[in-house]
């Protein structure tokens, strides 16, 4: 893929990837290891241990007396909610106000959560393992958006003309004015990064997962939890209703209504439970476009 120079000044513009996280991440994902394991290497960041500690003291968990170190505060979370909150220690930075697309970095990382919760949720549904990939994925799909927000912004006239004069989606839109897609500079990004290969695809093609030859099934599930997130009016901007359904993925699982209904109710728990576990990023400033 050949980036504008303008968008590829931008990528690389962007922090590194924590590295504690990446390593929570394999941890998180490897039954043989230990919690000691994973306190050993969340012990190496101040910020994310002071996440970790002030998440497992919060009314949330309702511990009766304080914990003050890693490792017990590990046994108390378990694996799971260590990872969303080291998720969330370490790349809420990353969500700021997009203005291209009209919307806080509040509520963007809010919807990435609820992305990431409801990947996990639609797993469990359709009876797929629980993969720490799936709320990475999940949390990160729209991190193309950080960088493209900008260039969306300053020609969001073009854009608004294709979509509503010619019936061009978003991502086509994107496509045509700009030359990439913030799905498919997402993927650029988690090329960089050094993601595994099926996170790339999941973050990359998760509004078109039928454009992979192999059917692999992380980025159907991101697909449809971004499909769910956006139905329900989760942290959304002004491109939420100009995307195109491809298909019935929901049949795809087998999945009917009353159990969208269920996995809806489950995520709206879910969020709620969440805004303790991942505290939603502080509003950054600025209100988005115009």
């Amino acid at each position: 893929m050949k980036l504008d120079k303008r968008i590829l000044q931008s990528i690389k513009a962007l922090p590194p990837f924590p590295v504690t996280i990446r390593k929570v991440m394999a941890l998180a994902g490897d039954p043989d290891s230990s919690l000691s394991e994973l306190a050993a290497v969340i012990r190496l960041d101040q910020a994310i241990t002071a996440n970790i500690l002030r998440i497992c003291n919060s009314a949330y968990f309702g511990l009766r007396r304080p914990v003050d170190n890693v490792g017990d505060a590990i046994l108390h979370m378990g694996k799971k909610n260590v990872l969303r909150a080291v998720m969330a220690a370490g790349l809420s930075r990353y969500f700021q106000t997009a203005q291209g697309y009209d919307v806080r970095g509040r509520d963007l990382w809010e919807h990435a959560v609820a992305v990431a919760l409801m990947s996990q949720i639609c797993a469990a549904k359709i009876s797929v393992p629980d993969d720490p990939q799936l709320f990475t994925a999940g949390v990160l799909h729209d991190i193309g958006k950080m960088v493209m927000g900008e260039f969306v912004h300053e020609a969001w006239q073009k854009i608004r003309e294709l979509k509503e004069g010619q019936g061009y989606s978003f991502l086509e839109a994107e496509e045509e004015i700009l030359g990439v897609n913030h799905a498919a500079l997402g993927g650029e990004i988690a090329l960089m990064w050094k993601f595994p290969d099926e996170i790339r695809k999941a973050i990359a093609f998760h509004h078109r997962p039928d454009l992979l030859a192999n059917g692999d099934t992380v980025p159907w599930i991101v697909y449809l939890s971004n499909q769910v997130c956006h139905v329900m009016g989760i942290g959304v901007g002004t491109d939420a209703l100009a995307y195109r359904a491809v298909g019935n993925v929901a049949g795809r699982f087998h999945l009917k209504q009353r159990d969208l209904e269920d996995m809806m109710a489950r995520l709206h728990r879910s969020m709620q439970e969440a805004r303790e576990l991942v505290s939603i990023v502080p509003e950054p400033g600025g209100n988005g476009r115009g």
